[in-house]
C-alpha cells in the first residue's frame, strides 16, 4: 500500500470512540456532559404538606410502573387523601371492604380537627384506623421503601408525615416437607421464601423473649430484608457483632440467595471448604441456636445459613438426634467411613495398581491384572473418565425433570458400564470403585461438602497416578494443614480435634445419650455452658412387685 494513504486508513480503522461529554478538537458540542440523570435519588425529594405536590413526587418516582395503585378520596368528607400501594403485594379486600370503608366515615368532628391542623395523625390511628400495625413515616424515602415492602402508605393534605399500614399479603408456596434433608423421623416442615413465615417457624420452636431478630436490607435495587437471629442469653455478642458488621459492608445491586451472602461473609472465600452451612430445616436453626450460634434468614429464598460452622456439622444428620444413640452413632461412624471412600478409594486403586501392587495378595493382583488385559489406557485416564461420566450422568439426572433424571441416572449407569466393559475400554473393578464411590458422596448429609468432596477427588486421583502412595499422602497433609488455619467467624473449624476439647467430643464421632450431653460446645456456648440438669439418666423404680392384698390368704 502507497505510503500516503496508510496512516489514514490506519487512523480510521484503529481510531478510539471519545467517551460522552468529551469536545472534540472541532469544539463540538458538549450536551451530553451537560445532560443529568432523569431521576433525581430519593434523597432530593421532600415529604411536604401539600399533598398535591406529594402525589406528583411519588409518580415521578414510580413513571410507568402500572403495577403502582393510587387512590384519592377524603376522608369524613372534609380533608383531602391519599393512598399508595402496589398492586399484588397488598390484601386488596382489606384495603376496600375495610380501611376504605373506615376512612370515608370517619367522625366529622375529627375530620374538621385534622382539616384545622387541630390534631395530628395519632389521632387517626388511635380513634379509627382498623389496623394494628401502623407506623408514621417522616420522609420519602421511608415512603418508598413501604410501598416496596407491601404496605399501603396514607397522605393527607396539610401533613407532611404519612402512615404506612401493614396490608401486606401475596402469592407464596406453603409449608412442605424438606427436599434437601430429608428424614426418617422428625419434623416435616422446613422454610419457604416468606421471610416472615420463616421467622414465625421459628418463634413456634423458641418462645423465648431472648430470641432476637435484627432486620438488615441489602441491595440497591433488590432492597432484600435479612434477619439475623440469635438467642441474646447464648450467642457471643462478639460474634454477633462481626456477623452484622459483614453485612453492613456489603454493596451489591442485588440479593437473590443466600448464597450471595455466604460468599461474602465467609473468613477464607477462596477455600473448597464450606465455611457456613445452610439448610432449610427450622429445627435445624434452633438447635444451633440453642448451642448459641446465629442464624441469617434472607428474604425469597427458603435456605437459612448458620455461623459459626464446625467440619463436624456436614457429618452430622437432624435425624441424630431423634433416633436412639446407638443408631444414630452407628451411621455417624458409617458417614465418616463413606466421606473416606468418596474421598481416597479411586486414588487408592489407581496407586495400589499402578506403583504399590506388591501390597495385594497374589490371588487378588491375578485377577485384576487378568481383567486390564487389553484395556488400552492407564490406570489413572481410566478413572477420570468412569469419574467424569458418572458425574455427567448425575448433572444431567439433576437438570431433567425429575421423573426423566432418575430414569436418566439409574439406566444411563447401567447401560453405560455395561457397555465399556464389553468394549474393553474399562475394567470391571474399575466400574465398581467407581460405582461405590458414587454412593459413598451420597451419605454425606451436606450437599456442600459432598461437593467438595467431589473436586478433590480429582486431585487425589492425579496425584495417585504420578506418585502413587506419597502423593496421596502429600496430598491429605496439604487438606489437614489447610483445614487447621480455617476459621469459621473466628472459631476453628476443626474443633474439638484441634484445639483438642474432651467434653465436647461426645458429639463428634459417636452420639452419646441424650441424658449425657449436659454442656454446650465450648468453642460457640461458653457464656452458658450448662444445657441441661445432672442426674437425668433414667433409672427403674425401686421395686417391682405389688403390695399384697388384703384378705388374701
Amino acid at each position: 500500500m502507497p505510503g500516503p494513504y496508510r496512516k489514514p486508513l490506519r487512523a480510521a480503522l484503529f481510531r478510539r470512540r471519545k467517551p460522552p461529554g468529551q469536545q472534540d478538537k472541532q469544539g463540538q458540542s458538549q450536551g451530553s456532559k451537560a445532560q443529568k440523570a432523569p431521576y433525581p435519588p430519593l434523597e432530593a425529594y421532600q415529604l411536604t404538606a401539600e399533598l398535591k405536590l406529594n402525589l406528583e413526587q411519588l409518580q415521578r418516582i414510580f413513571a410507568k410502573c402500572s403495577d403502582v395503585v393510587h387512590r384519592d378520596f377524603y376522608l369524613g368528607q372534609a380533608i383531602k387523601a391519599a393512598l399508595f400501594y402496589i398492586d399484588g403485594l397488598v390484601d386488596k379486600k382489606l384495603i376496600e371492604d375495610t380501611l376504605m370503608r373506615t376512612l370515608q366515615q370517619a367522625p366529622p368532628q375529627l375530620a374538621r380537627e385534622l382539616a384545622d391542623r387541630t390534631r395530628d395523625l395519632a389521632a387517626v390511628m388511635e380513634t379509627i384506623m382498623p389496623l394494628t400495625d401502623v407506623a408514621v413515616v417522616d420522609n420519602m424515602g421511608a415512603v418508598v421503601k413501604h410501598v416496596l415492602d407491601g404496605d399501603t402508605v396514607l397522605l393527607l393534605d396539610g401533613y407532611n408525615k404519612g402512615l404506612a399500614l401493614s396490608t401486606r399479603s401475596w402469592e407464596h408456596r406453603t409449608i412442605d416437607e424438606p427436599i434437601t434433608e430429608s428424614v426418617v423421623r422428625g419434623p416435616r416442615e422446613s422454610f419457604i421464601e416468606s421471610l416472615r413465615t420463616n421467622t414465625a417457624l421459628l418463634r413456634r420452636r423458641l418462645k423465648t423473649p431472648s430470641l432476637k431478630m435484627e432486620l438488615v436490607c441489602l441491595g440497591r435495587y433488590t432492597m432484600t430484608n435479612i434477619v439475623i437471629t440469635y438467642i441474646e442469653d447464648l450467642a457471643d455478642p462478639a460474634v454477633v457483632r462481626e456477623v452484622r458488621q459483614r453485612l453492613e459492608r456489603i454493596q451489591i445491586d442485588g440479593i437473590l440467595e443466600s448464597a450471595y451472602i455466604e460468599e461474602l461473609i465467609e473468613d477464607n472465600p477462596t477455600s473448597p471448604f464450606p465455611q457456613i452451612d445452610h439448610t432449610e430445616r427450622p429445627d435445624k436453626v434452633v438447635a444451633a441456636l440453642l448451642e448459641g450460634r446465629v442464624g441469617i434468614l434472607v428474604d425469597n429464598t427458603p435456605f437459612a445459613l448458620i455461623v459459626p460452622t464446625l467440619f463436624v456439622q456436614f457429618i452430622q444428620s437432624s435425624e441424630d438426634y431423634y433416633e436412639r444413640y446407638y443408631l444414630s452413632s452407628f451411621l455417624r461412624l458409617a458417614r465418616f467411613v463413606a466421606l473416606n471412600i468418596a474421598l481416597l478409594l479411586p486414588a487408592a486403586y489407581v496407586a495400589v495398581s499402578t506403583f504399590h501392587q506388591e501390597m495385594l495378595p497374589t490371588n487378588l493382583l491375578v485377577k485384576l491384572a487378568s481383567q486390564r488385559e487389553g484395556i488400552p489406557f492407564p490406570a489413572v485416564v481410566e478413572a477420570i473418565m468412569l469419574e467424569l461420566t458418572f458425574e455427567l450422568l448425575r448433572e444431567a439426572g439433576v437438570r431433567l425433570p425429575r421423573p426423566v433424571g432418575q430414569a436418566l441416572s439409574i439406566v444411563g449407569a447401567l447401560v453405560i458400564g455395561e457397555a465399556a466393559v464389553s468394549a474393553g475400554l474399562v475394567s470391571p473393578s474399575m466400574v465398581i470403585v467407581v460405582a461405590l464411590t458414587g454412593i459413598s458422596s451420597f451419605a454425606i448429609p451436606s450437599f456442600a461438602m459432598a461437593i467438595t468432596l467431589r473436586l478433590l477427588r480429582f486431585i487425589m486421583l492425579i496425584l495417585a497416578g504420578t506418585l502413587g502412595f506419597y502423593g496421596i499422602m502429600l496430598g491429605l497433609l496439604a487438606i489437614l494443614v489447610h483445614l487447621n488455619t480455617l476459621r469459621s467467624f473466628g472459631v476453628p473449624y476443626l474443633a474439638p480435634v484441634t484445639p483438642w476439647n474432651f467434653s465436647d467430643f461426645k458429639d463428634v464421632l459417636v452420639r452419646v445419650p441424650r441424658w449425657a450431653m449436659n454442656s454446650r460446645p465450648s468453642q460457640i456456648g461458653y457464656r452458658d455452658p450448662v444445657r441441661q440438669g445432672a442426674g437425668l439418666k433414667p433409672t427403674p423404680p425401686a421395686s417391682s412387685n405389688p403390695p399384697p392384698e388384703e384378705g388374701r390368704s
